[in-house]
């Protein structure tokens, strides 16, 4: 398949780990793109024609047809530049890639969601048990230095949430779930996914994150007295 790098843009918002998703997979390729700003609290018209049905970063266009969803959006673009291929190539791991994936999409980000800025006691305690559940499970299935092996796959890049922002939300409220005591694998992973040179180079500067999530918190445990 030839290598097109024609007219490719990606709308998105900095702090956005799915838009950063798209950023790392696109960097790792070697894929040149012209990056859109997105204003979520005013939303553009751009955002709002080609992505009605959820109404959120990251859209991407490649030669003006446009993609939603950080996922759908990472497959195909495995598919169409094959530099560094991002999914395996056999069948099986690739379903199974395609599987934890979405188990962090659908599992264990909820999870974390509910144990970080849910005001009720019990449905927060539930968060907090849901989030270590679904981090053991990853922690089981990392055998290598990366989920991919030696290199980054799909499923550190969906999992760099977790390497990236997910310390900045255990900062802000007081709560520790990846520790390198009850997941020193995960741990070690996390390490190495953010240093590597080209996910480093594609964070945004933790300040403002930590920030924003430290003024959600305060303004959660205002409402809640």
């Amino acid at each position: 398949m030839a290598q097109v790098q024609e007219e490719v843009q990606l709308l998105g918002v900095g702090g956005s780990p799915f838009v950063r998703r798209i950023q790392i997979a696109l960097k790792l390729k070697g894929v040149h793109y012209t990056y859109i700003e997105e204003n979520l609290r005013n939303k553009s018209d751009l955002l709002l024609k080609f992505n009605p049905i959820h109404k959120k970063v990251p859209v991407f266009f490649h030669n003006g047809k446009p993609l939603a969803e950080s996922l759908v959006i990472l497959e195909y673009i495995d598919e169409t530049w094959e530099n560094y291929p991002i999914f395996p190539q056999q069948p099986y791991e690739k379903a199974l890639a395609r599987f934890w994936s979405k188990f962090i999409d659908d599992k264990c980000l909820p999870a974390i969601s509910k144990a970080a800025w849910t005001v009720n006691k019990e449905e927060r305690e539930k968060g907090i048990e849901e989030s270590l559940q679904a981090l053991q499970f990853l922690e089981n299935e990392l055998k290598h230095k990366f989920f991919g092996g030696v290199n980054i796959n799909i499923v550190d890049i969906a999992a760099s949430y977790l390497a990236f922002w997910l310390p900045l939300v255990e900062e802000a409220i007081g709560l520790k779930f990846l520790s390198s005591g009850k997941f020193p694998k995960l741990y070690k992973w996390s390490q190495e996914f953010i240093n590597h040179p080209i996910v480093k180079a594609n964070l945004p500067p933790k300040e403002g994150i930590l920030g924003f999530f430290k003024s959600r918190y305060a303004a959660l445990t205002t409402a809640s007295k």
